[in-house]
């Protein structure tokens, strides 16, 4: 209990000011950087380094398995779990390639992350209608035609128990049209961080394994294939993830 107080005590006094510093700083670095034409280092350093940092202040240790997956020179559709906020810092920090974020719309009326989103060419993900979530998949096939790499949460929100829901298609999509491979990701931990609903952080350990990528056979593609692939990927997900998220 006291151990719980003091780190309480430390995430409001400590914590949330260097953060607040730390974002600050990261949205500046990235948008001057990405509008001097840098968008190839500034879209992903700024933004590693500030979720390593995040991480380490939140006294959270990380263990990383199956980097040997990925090929730094290819494009991926990687496909995650979505456990809590803390998932983002765990894939942008300790990932170790540059990645396109697909994220809702929310997120770029944030005052200066916003900005720097859209500096660094991520995508939101407007679902109001049919017709603007396809945009949103059109515009991330713009960034995935570029040679970039996207990271894509297929449940589209964060889970309130920790277990997945159902994933949706439109990962799955991009990844046909543009013909690359899936990378499942698994996450544990980021759920008991900061869990949604809540603002208190807990010290936590964290966990990411990056499974192998998956390819299909693209010849024969249909909704229901689409959701097949969706139900294959959460399928790996699921199988490393610790046995109380089961």
């Amino acid at each position: 209990m006291m151990l719980r107080l003091l780190y309480i005590i430390y995430t409001w006094l400590v914590f949330v000011p260097i953060f607040l510093v730390l974002t600050i700083l990261t949205a500046l670095v990235t948008i001057v950087g990405c509008l001097l034409g840098g968008e190839r280092v500034f879209a992903y350093y700024p933004g590693m380094i500030w979720s390593r940092l995040t991480c380490y202040l939140a006294l959270c240790p990380v263990k990383v398995k199956g980097r040997e997956h990925i090929d730094r020179t290819k494009s991926y559709v990687f496909a995650a779990n979505h456990q809590g906020a803390f998932d983002i810092f765990l894939i942008y920090g300790f990932l170790g390639v540059p990645v396109k974020w697909v994220m809702k719309s929310g997120i770029g009326k944030i005052p200066l992350v916003g900005a720097a989103c859209r500096a660094a060419g991520f995508i939101t993900v407007d679902n109001s209608t049919p017709k603007a979530a396809r945009q949103s998949i059109i515009e991330a096939e713009k960034s995935l035609s570029k040679g970039a790499s996207v990271a894509i949460f297929p449940e589209g929100s964060r889970t309130y128990t920790g277990r997945m829901i159902r994933f949706r298609k439109g990962a799955y999509q991009m990844a046909v049209d543009q013909h690359l491979p899936v990378v499942p990701i698994t996450l544990n931990g980021p759920f008991y961080v900061l869990p949604i609903g809540t603002l208190n952080l807990r010290r936590h350990r964290m966990e990411m394994i990056i499974h192998a990528p998956m390819h299909w056979d693209e010849s024969e593609f249909s909704n229901k294939k689409l959701q097949q692939m969706a139900d294959e990927t959460r399928k790996i997900i699921e199988a490393d993830l610790w046995d109380a998220f089961r």
